[in-house]
C-alpha cells in the first residue's frame, strides 16, 4: 500500500524545515528588536541581530511560498485542498479583523466614556479627561491628507477588482495593467502617510506643552491604529507585487489563480479597515481636524 496509487484528494505534506526555521527567525528578530531599542543584556543598541532575524523571516517566506507554488504546479492543489486554502485565508483575515477591533475598542472607550474619568479625585485626571480629544492636542485635519489617502485606497480597490475580473476573462494584458496601478496606488498611500507622520512629529500635534500630560493615550491609540494599518498596506503592496511578478512570468490562469485572489481579499480588507479608521478616528472622534 505504501507505493500504491493515492486514493484521496488530500495533499499530505512531506517534512518541511520552514515552520522551525520561521519560528526561530521570528524569535531572533523580536529579541534583536528589543535589544536594538533597549540595549538589554549588555548588548549595545545595534540592529545586527534584528537584521539577521528579519533576513531569516524573509528567507522563510520566499522558500515556503515557493514550495506552495511548486505544489500547485504539480497538481497537488485538488478542489479539497483549494477549499482548505480559502478557509485558511478567511480565518487569517478574521484574526486580523480582531486585531484592529482591539485598537478601535480602546479608542471608542476613551472617546465615548472619557467623561466618567472626570469623577476622579485627582485634579490632573479630571483636567486631562474633561474634553475629547484631550486639551492641548491639535488633531490631524481629516479633510486634507487623510481624505486623499481614503480616495487613493478606494481607487485601488477598483483597480484590483478590475485586475481580478480581467484575469478571470483571460485578459492578461488588462490584468497586468490594473495590478500595476494597484501597486502604484499602494505605494502612494504609504508615501502620503509617511509624510503625514513627519508633519505630526515636526509640528508636535500631540506633544505640545499644554498637551504633554494629556496626549499619551490619544497619541498611542492613533499611531497604533493608523500605523499598523499602514504596515498592512505595505504587506499588501508586497503581496500584490509578488502576484504581478508571477503574472509577468506566465503564472495564473482563469481557472487557477488563488494566490492572486487571496491578495485581492487582503487588499479589500485593508480598504475596509481604513474606511473605519478615517470615519471614526479622523472625523467622528478626532475633532475633524479642529
Amino acid at each position: 500500500m505504501a507505493h500504491g496509487e493515492v486514493k484521496h484528494d488530500y495533499h499530505l505534506l512531506p517534512p518541511s524545515p520552514w515552520p522551525l526555521v520561521g519560528s526561530l527567525s521570528a524569535t531572533v528578530m523580536m529579541l534583536g528588536l528589543v535589544m536594538w531599542m533597549k540595549g538589554l543584556f549588555g548588548v549595545e543598541k545595534t540592529p545586527w541581530l534584528f537584521a539577521a532575524g528579519l533576513a531569516g523571516v524573509l528567507y522563510t517566506m520566499f522558500g515556503w511560498w515557493s514550495d506552495v507554488i511548486k505544489e500547485s504546479k504539480a497538481g497537488d492543489h485538488t478542489p479539497v485542498v483549494t477549499i482548505g486554502l480559502r478557509y485558511g485565508m478567511i480565518m487569517f483575515i478574521a484574526s486580523e479583523v480582531m486585531f484592529f477591533v482591539a485598537w478601535f475598542w480602546i479608542f471608542f472607550e476613551m472617546a465615548l466614556f472619557h467623561g466618567h474619568r472626570t469623577l476622579s479625585s485627582i485634579e490632573e485626571v479630571r483636567a486631562a479627561w474633561a474634553t475629547w480629544p484631550p486639551a492641548g492636542i491639535e488633531t490631524v485635519p481629516a479633510w486634507n491628507l487623510p481624505l486623499v489617502n481614503t480616495l487613493t485606497l478606494l481607487l485601488s480597490g477598483t483597480t484590483v477588482t478590475w485586475a481580478h475580473h480581467a484575469l478571470q476573462q483571460g485578459d492578461r494584458k488588462g490584468a497586468k495593467l490594473a495590478l500595476t496601478l494597484t501597486i502604484l496606488l499602494g505605494v502612494m498611500f504609504t508615501a502620503i502617510q509617511a509624510y503625514e507622520y513627519h508633519h505630526i512629529l515636526e509640528h508636535k500635534y500631540f506633544f505640545g506643552a499644554e498637551a504633554q500630560a494629556n496626549s499619551g493615550l490619544y497619541g498611542s491609540s492613533f499611531f497604533m491604529a493608523t500605523g499598523f494599518h499602514g504596515f498592512h498596506v505595505l504587506i499588501g503592496t508586497i503581496f500584490l507585487a509578488v502576484c504581478l511578478l508571477r503574472l509577468l512570468r506566465g503564472g495564473f490562469t482563469p481557472q487557477k489563480h488563488f494566490g492572486f485572489e487571496a491578495a485581492a481579499w487582503y487588499w479589500h480588507f485593508v480598504d475596509v479597515v481604513w474606511l473605519f479608521l478615517f470615519a471614526f478616528i479622523y472625523v467622528v472622534f478626532g475633532g475633524a481636524g479642529h
